[in-house]
């Protein structure tokens, strides 16, 4: 399967499982959503559990922690994510707050699925990366994952979890792993071991990284796409570095991220979004409170620029490999 197909899978096999599972958002009926990802599931389960939606992504958002709140449970879809602001009020002041609000007599088990990131030439409205917005947010979980087996294990454990859970998928991995090489040609899934998705039920439990290559030199911390381009820059600089998968940015799985930085002392991160109170600002400190005498070097960031997502210079403001490779050179000189 591709990414596509596995989340496809994973909202098939919930709502067969779970008769209160709902699947709602703009264009994901009839029309099967802008990437397919929702396709016949309105055929199979009808239009009143596979439903088109205004354009309002505030209704949409407001409407879902409703449904939660009565004992549903809704997995709305925001078309890009580049759109998720105007349901900000909602998600933070709403699905956030409602378990402490009421005393846990009320939850809003929702889950906010939505395709983000660069690397299509969407420009500065189909390209962002918010995450760190909700990740700065009590209550809500941020899970991102980086290939079909696990995006299908993930968004079940997501569904079936009773706190708000923002999904975000990476679009330019959708039909295969991005080594970061636009000029290259392009791979899918079928050739990668992570495409063989199982058709049925299994789940990736939320709060645990995955070391995808163990190293000893130094650890890069990365998630979705980025997560390919790490192992791409090791490949062709033979660096032995070891790359954690944060699968999940709320829970993270400080444990893994502590251990492997105290076995290497160096810390490399990697993350698509702008540099200023991105992700990795909170990585970068939580590893300095946590592995501060066992670091040998500065830990390095190469992350997006502090500027809206260029169209014309798109291949500059992704951290792409050359400048992965020179953090590498760095901080491995230090």
């Amino acid at each position: 399967m591709n990414m596509i197909q596995a989340i496809n899978s994973a909202m098939d096999v919930m709502m067969d499982r779970d008769p209160m599972i709902v699947v709602m958002g703009e264009d994901v009926g009839y029309f099967g959503g802008v990437f397919r990802a929702t396709a016949g599931l309105q055929k199979k389960y009808g239009k009143t559990r596979v439903f088109d939606t205004p354009i309002t992504e505030c209704g949409i958002i407001g409407v879902a922690v409703g449904m939660g709140a009565y004992g549903l449970r809704p997995v709305p879809e925001i078309q890009f994510a580049d759109y998720i602001y105007p349901a900000l009020d909602q998600l933070v002041s709403e699905a956030a707050r409602l378990r402490y609000r009421s005393s846990g007599e009320f939850t809003a088990p929702i889950t906010v699925r939505s395709p983000f990131g660069g690397g299509i030439f969407g420009g500065q409205t189909h390209s962002q990366s918010p995450e760190g917005l909700f990740t700065h947010m009590s209550g809500i979980k941020t899970v991102i994952p980086s290939t079909p087996y696990d995006a299908k294990g993930l968004l079940i454990a997501a569904i079936e979890d009773n706190d708000p859970t923002i999904f975000f998928e990476p679009k330019r991995i959708y039909n295969g792993p991005f080594n970061g090489h636009w000029d290259r040609p392009a791979e899918n899934w079928s050739k990668h071991p992570a495409g063989a998705v199982p058709e049925g039920y299994y789940k990736i439990p939320l709060g645990k990284a995955n070391v995808v290559r163990a190293g000893e030199a130094v650890t890069m911390l990365a998630y979705g796409t980025m997560v390919h381009v790490c192992a791409q820059v090791v490949a062709d600089t033979g660096v032995d570095a070891e790359i954690v998968d944060l699968r999940t940015l709320v829970p993270l799985d400080i444990e893994t991220i502590e251990a492997s930085v105290k076995k290497t002392g160096r810390c490399l991160i990697v993350h698509e979004a702008t540099r200023t109170a991105g992700f990795g600002a909170e990585l970068s400190a939580l590893v300095q409170e946590r592995c501060f005498y066992h670091l040998e070097a500065p830990v390095e960031r190469v992350t997006g620029f502090d500027t809206p997502y260029p169209h014309s210079l798109e291949w500059a403001y992704f951290p792409g490999p050359v400048r992965i490779g020179q953090a590498l050179k760095k901080i491995l000189k230090d």
